[in-house]
């Protein structure tokens, strides 16, 4: 072979490629030694699945005992949030305050409070005796007799036009800010009875009995005393104390409801805990426990939907069942108005039960879940480039962040749990910013690490 028939030789390849080549390939490196890693541990658990037959009866057991326990778990959150509103009436005298504060500027509530102030006092005003005195005066003047008997037969249209009277100073008495004051005013200082409608015991100005709970509004009818006097209507000042009730609720089923009501307040402190001592055990015992997680919170779920349904259906029944008489539309109004924090309450924990669910089903392994983290962790990475690229350097704290990042995202996630058990009263609006702030902290935590070094 001569040597121009031999072979040429190959150019040689540059043994070292850029060090932004080389940083990019340790880079894919260390996601490829992660994805063989975790590919490795899902294999393993297969294998060990396939090849330990006789645990199958204890992983049936274990999936059984923890899915009572999340049921278990679900009924109690159910009941955790009529008990911490039910405590939070008896014991929180602003969040009392605050609940009922409303009903004073309802326009069905006013209706009816004029109503009965009205009856109240034209009571208590001896129309008879009225005429009575007309009758003698026009008698004692010499008026004809047949005028004498026409005075006596003005009772009717005297009650008539003493209560327009009386009912037109009541409204604007119930229409005024003092109104608001008086209301407001009364049920704080009532608040200490609250306890004893609850439990049934008489006294105070909150009684529950016959099946009702009624609030003395003497207060008010004192001053539409004060009020009528002052348009010129002397005979108002004859009119004696009066104390007067005003029912907030009535019905059949208060008086059953008010025992279970006393139950609730009374483990309204232990029953939350008790019941996130319970979902954790159902979850700790499960074979597979991210599952188990999003199972109990869409169990949590689906009991704060039925609470609020139970919520629409009562107030339907409760209505239906008021005594002849009373205000349907003051009733429905007042029954809305008791119960507000208990649904703000409802959409709270539901959010938070949706939120858990949503975080323990994209920390999962499945395909959707594992996209939308590669999604936003490359763009993120990507937006961590350009500024490093344009100068930034992390550091110490890029460092600090890579080695520690498992538990600086559970230090996070433990800080926002911190802030919703601790926070008073939270709010479905308080635990959809937490959710969004967590995001927001978890984003900044993958911003700051650049990788194996």
């Amino acid at each position: 072979m001569t040597d121009g028939d031999a072979p040429r030789p190959e150019p040689e390849r540059p043994s070292e490629q850029s060090s932004d080549d080389r940083r990019l390939s340790e880079r894919e490196r260390g996601e490829l030694e992660e994805l063989r890693h975790r590919i490795g541990a899902l294999e393993t658990a297969g294998d060990q699945r396939k090849h330990e037959p006789v645990h199958e009866p204890r992983h049936r057991l274990r999936s059984f005992g923890s899915a009572l326990l999340i049921i278990l778990a679900s009924l109690l959150a159910l009941l955790s949030v009529v008990a911490v509103w039910t405590n939070s009436i008896v014991r929180d005298t602003d969040r009392y305050v605050a609940t009922v504060a409303p009903l004073a500027s309802d326009p069905d509530v006013q209706q009816a409070v004029t109503r009965r102030v009205t009856d109240a006092v034209v009571q208590q005003i001896d129309v008879d005796g009225l005429v009575d005195e007309l009758s003698d005066a026009a008698s004692e003047r010499g008026v004809p007799p047949r005028a004498a008997d026409l005075i006596g037969g003005l009772t009717g249209p005297i009650s008539s036009g003493l209560k327009e009277l009386v009912g037109s100073a009541v409204e604007r008495v119930v229409s005024s800010s003092a109104f608001e004051t008086v209301w407001t005013d009364a049920n704080r200082r009532a608040h200490a009875a609250v306890d004893k409608a609850l439990t049934g015991q008489a006294g105070g100005a909150v009684s529950l009995k016959n099946n009702q709970v009624a609030i003395d509004i003497g207060p008010i009818v004192q001053q539409v005393k004060e009020r009528l006097v002052d348009d010129g209507f002397g005979l108002a000042s004859r009119i004696p104390e009066v104390h007067t009730e005003f029912v907030v609720v009535e019905g059949d089923s208060v008086g059953k409801i008010k025992t279970y009501l006393r139950v609730l307040e009374i483990l309204g402190t232990w029953l939350p805990v008790i019941t996130v001592l319970v979902a954790a055990a159902g979850v700790f015992l499960a074979a597979h426990r991210r599952r188990a997680l999003i199972g109990t919170a869409i169990g949590v779920l689906v009991a704060m939907v039925v609470l609020g349904v139970a919520l629409t259906v009562f107030r339907a029944i409760y209505l239906d069942h008021l005594p002849a008489g009373a205000s349907e539309a003051a009733a429905g109004s007042i029954y809305d108005t008791l119960v507000r924090f208990l649904r703000s309450a409802i959409r709270a924990v539901g959010a938070l039960a949706l939120v858990t669910a949503l975080g323990a089903f994209f920390i999962g392994p499945s395909r959707p879940a594992v996209f939308t983290r590669h999604f936003f962790s490359k763009g993120i990475g990507a937006g961590r480039d350009v500024a490093m690229s344009s100068g930034l350097r992390l550091g110490a704290v890029g460092r600090f962040t890579h080695r520690y990042k498992p538990w600086i995202g559970a230090a996070i996630l433990l800080v926002a749990a911190i802030v919703l058990f601790t926070w008073n009263y939270p709010t479905m609006a308080v635990v959809i910013w937490t959710a969004v702030i967590v995001l927001i902290a978890l984003a900044i935590r993958e911003f700051l690490d650049p990788g194996p070094a």
